[in-house]
């Protein structure tokens, strides 16, 4: 069962993009669709290098 619910559905594409250019960056190989696959340092690279860019977005927003 997901319980991770995309707050505003138009913007999944968007999030999905997102999602695949921080794990090129942080070297993870994704794929479309389900990744269990991944071990949990990988995930956790993606998501911590997620949050990362978005700090740095927030950041920049606040000058």
């Amino acid at each position: 069962m997901a319980r991770n619910k995309t707050m505003v559905p138009e913007a999944k594409a968007a999030l999905d993009k997102f999602k695949m250019e921080a794990a090129s960056e942080v070297g993870v190989n994704l794929k479309q669709g389900y990744n269990g696959d991944l071990t949990s340092k990988q995930a956790g690279s993606v998501g911590g290098q997620m949050v990362k860019k978005m700090i740095e977005t927030a950041e920049k927003n606040m000058k």
